[in-house]
Order: C-alpha cells, then sequence, then structure tokens
C-alpha cells in the first residue's frame, strides 16, 4: 500500500549533517542524548504533504511503503541557504539592558527568533538569524512505524502539532468540537481551515466549564 497526501503515519527518525555526522534532530532516546540528554523521545505523528515536516521528506515519503528509508536532503530542500542579510549588528547596550552577556556561541531569543552571536567587539555584537543547519547538505534515516487510520489518532496527532497539548473533543456528523480553555480559544479559530482541509470536519471551539478545568 502506497502512502498519499494527507495520511498520518507514525515514524522514528533522526536528522544528521552530512558532512559531520553530527546529530541535530531525533526521537529516538539512544541518538536524542548525544545531542541534548535532556529531551524524552516521544512517538511522532504527522499528516503527510500538510506542512507538519520538512518538505523534502514529505516529497519523499509519498508513494511510499511502510519500511525504513534513508533521505538525503540539500539545504534547498530542507533548512535553505544561509542568507547573508540575516547576519546583523546590535549594539551591546541591548544586551547589557537585559543583564545578558553575549559571548561568542552563546544563542538568544529575539522576539521569538533565536540567533547566534558570533563576534563581540566594542559596542557591536554580530548576532546570525540563520537557522543553525541552514546550508548544509543532510540525512535523516527514517522508519515508518504505522499508518494511522482512526480519526481520534490523527485528531490527537494535530493538536499535538498545532497546541502541544491535549484537546477533549468530540465530532457530531460532519462537525469537530473542541473543548479548550478561554485563553486558547481564539488561537485555535485561527486553524479552522487546516482542521477542515485534512478532515474535511468544521471546526467548532467550545469554552470549558469552570467544573471541567477541574476534572
Amino acid at each position: 500500500m502506497e502512502l498519499q497526501k494527507k495520511d498520518f503515519i507514525e515514524i522514528n527518525f533522526t536528522g544528521k549533517i552530512k558532512d559531520t555526522g553530527e546529530i541535530f534532530d531525533s526521537n529516538i532516546e539512544d541518538d536524542l542524548k548525544k545531542f541534548n540528554p535532556n529531551l524524552k523521545a516521544k512517538p511522532f505523528v504527522f499528516a503527510l504533504g500538510e506542512d507538519m515536516f520538512l518538505k523534502g521528506i514529505d516529497e519523499f515519503l509519498i508513494g511510499k511503503k511502510i519500511g525504513k528509508y534513508e533521505i538525503e536532503l540539500s539545504p534547498e530542500k530542507s533548512f535553505g541557504k544561509r542568507n547573508s542579510s540575516m547576519i546583523q549588528m546590535i549594539p551591546i547596550k541591548f544586551f547589557r539592558e537585559q543583564k545578558l552577556n553575549p559571548i561568542p556561541g552563546a544563542v538568544f531569543n529575539f522576539d521569538g527568533r533565536p540567533a547566534k552571536v558570533l563576534t563581540t567587539s566594542g559596542g557591536r555584537v554580530i548576532v546570525d538569524f540563520n537557522n543553525p543547519i541552514a546550508g548544509k547538505t543532510v540525512v535523516y534515516n527514517i522508519e515508518i512505524l504505522k499508518k494511522i487510520d482512526d480519526l481520534n489518532e490523527k485528531i490527537n496527532a494535530l493538536n499535538e502539532f498545532f497546541f502541544r497539548k491535549d484537546f477533549k473533543f468530540e465530532i457530531n456528523e460532519k462537525k469537530l468540537i473542541l473543548y479548550a480553555e478561554k485563553h486558547y480559544v481564539k488561537f485555535i479559530e485561527l486553524f479552522k481551515d487546516k482542521y477542515k482541509e485534512i478532515f474535511d470536519l468544521d471546526l467548532e471551539v467550545r469554552e470549558l466549564e469552570e467544573k471541567e478545568k477541574t476534572n
């Protein structure tokens, strides 16, 4: 059975930089420990062709069968080429005001954009907003464990992907009713079109009652 666009699959994967063999991403415990021992391995479920994983991996896996694959991706198919315009100068005064020490190699978050300090000289700090893997050819080892057919599992997987949270929900004919705390409601509603596209269900978000929040 060949996999198709919108199929949900569960995979194990490890991503490495081709030239060095350095692991930069994985959901396999032994590999995960090699680059971040504080992270815990967990299953990864996603829908093919729905921008839930790298585009190059999506394109490769559509039409394939359950099994193991090694996928080599150029920068254009993975994290993009390095962009010199994303290397910028920030006055050291900014860091001092935030009580930060901009030593070379340090990574800071600028309004949700991570950047790595390249050099510090005088009153200037040069930072790089490029993805650390940008410009590099990468290799992914992927094992497709199974295709997910259960609709509840698919919805749970999409909720986890978008919101990193498990929401109570029910399906009523062609409507998906999702229950969430008040501060989530407006945010979740932004994804109505995506739920409709993938599941052909109209998403309705309802605020949880107080008694439900404590259960």
